[in-house]
């Protein structure tokens, strides 16, 4: 193909310049690195890659990749408190044997004709995660949490016609970066103080940033700091109260002893079904979910698959099928679908719906209430030491919390190598991102851990600071 004297390139769509400056006007946009901006220039790759020669079989192949991956530290081996989007929780076997099925594990989105299952598994995954949630709809994975708390941002706004968002100031700099990202150029985000005291959301602020412009509240509870967010009818009336949609981000592994947000006002519930027996897999079993109420305004700016169960022509037999498809990406009519959805997370939706039915109501209370007592024992532990605060929030939180290390005049960094050499992963360091709180880090405490394992934190983490 070419146009005025310029060829398109063999293996890029749309790389005419003149198709280009054409996309670019319609985004709003006048040149294609505006489209990188979000992305931090070091990063960015701005010389040609140092690539080995070609290696000459698959045996040197293979080689060469188990010497790689033999680097890797990981919680096998080592003592974990790691979390902050990411976290380790057991895995019972019947996941990974259910997902290794060929039918689910090679079985790509399709029709009826080629489906074995799959349609019905993810109808009763949706079925369950909503009585977990407390909501009537659930969708099909997304590709993780921050994509679904983007996409509920983008729900609120179409629905509401207003293109401003208030965010708390105490979430994941990583993800507020992928709002920023998914929700620019038009819908503006706008950050919310906090409490210096409990890390609660400051609801004066918040009264004094709400107005006609804002399209929803989105707030996490737990927050991304691990302290459960006591104000949320109140946060939820705030939004209602100019018109503007309630939306909460949840760990599902708490919803076993906290209340679902559908019960203090939120309208769109999104979060992480990691902890819904998928293995941590080095930061990549990742599913984010959304639910709501079921009331068509809700159902039709979902972009993503949902699946209904219907009755057949046969009396007292049914199937399971997309609903509504014609709103998705997917559908007759792709250039005017809500969003584009591409490949979604669906095989670990499955895997949830394995884990919630094998859990059921009392197992998933029992998961909650074993991890906030040891939460507690470990904060209580913790704080025994010399100098160190074992919870810089004074609010409750569920499996993770701030350690605060500025008194021990050691910095985060030097105590997670000391405790590296101890076979430990620390907790995540907060100074960069969090300069307020000094030297702190987020740790994580889940079913996984034994009480001799927070023994020894404690005893390697004394010894450290010292």
């Amino acid at each position: 193909m070419t146009i005025k004297g310029f060829k398109s390139h063999p293996y890029i769509p749309n790389s005419v310049p003149q198709i280009q400056d054409e996309m670019l006007a319609e985004l709003g946009l006048s040149s294609l690195e505006e489209l990188h901006e979000q992305i931090p220039a070091s990063l960015k790759l701005t010389q040609n890659m140092n690539l080995p020669k070609a290696l000459g079989s698959e045996f040197e192949l293979k080689k060469h990749v188990k010497q790689l991956l033999a680097k890797n530290r990981h919680c096998e081996e080592n003592l974990n408190f790691l979390g902050a989007g990411c976290w380790q929780h057991y895995v019972p076997a019947i996941c990974d044997e259910i997902n290794s099925r060929g039918e689910f594990l090679t079985g790509y989105g399709g029709e009826m004709y080629n489906d074995f299952g799959r349609f019905q598994s993810l109808f009763e995954y949706q079925s369950m995660v909503g009585e977990l949630v407390d909501m009537e709809v659930v969708n099909v994975p997304t590709m993780d949490w921050c994509q679904a708390a983007a996409t509920s941002i983008r729900m609120a706004s179409r629905m509401t016609g207003r293109k401003e968002a208030l965010v708390p100031d105490l979430m994941d700099p990583e993800k507020f970066l992928v709002l920023k990202n998914y929700c620019g150029p038009d819908i503006n985000l706008v950050r919310v103080g906090h409490d210096p005291v409990s890390g609660q959301l400051d609801l004066e602020d918040l009264a004094s940033k709400l107005s006609e412009k804002s399209a929803a509240v989105y707030f996490e509870n737990p927050s991304f700091l691990g302290f459960i967010q006591i104000h949320g009818q109140k946060i939820s009336d705030l939004a209602h109260g100019v018109g503007a949609e309630s939306i909460v981000g949840v760990d599902p592994s708490s919803l076993g002893v906290l209340t679902p947000p559908a019960q203090y006002g939120a309208d769109i519930i999104c979060g992480e079904l990691q902890p819904l027996g998928m293995h941590m897999n080095y930061g990549g079993g990742q599913a984010g979910f959304m639910a709501t109420r079921d009331e068509e305004r809700y159902v039709m700016e979902f972009p993503s698959r949902l699946f209904g169960i219907v009755p057949t022509q046969k009396k007292g037999e049914y199937g399971f099928d997309d609903v509504a498809y014609d709103r998705t990406s997917f559908g007759n009519h792709r250039e005017h679908g809500k969003e584009y959805v591409g490949t979604q997370s669906a095989l670990w939706g499955i895997t949830a719906g394995v884990y919630l039915a094998s859990m059921g109501p009392l197992g998933m209370a029992e998961l909650g209430q074993t991890i906030l007592q040891k939460s507690l024992y470990a904060i209580e532990r913790i704080n025994g030491i010399k100098n160190v605060k074992g919870s810089r929030f004074q609010s409750i939180g569920f499996k993770e919390f701030v350690v605060d290390f500025t008194d021990t005049g050691k910095t985060v960094a030097d105590i997670n190598d000391a405790l590296l050499s101890r076979g430990i992963f620390g907790g995540k360091d907060l100074s960069m991102d969090f300069p307020l709180l000094g030297q702190s880090a987020l740790y994580c405490v889940t079913e996984i851990h034994a009480q001799e394992d927070i023994d020894c934190l404690v005893a390697a983490l004394a010894e450290i600071t010292g």
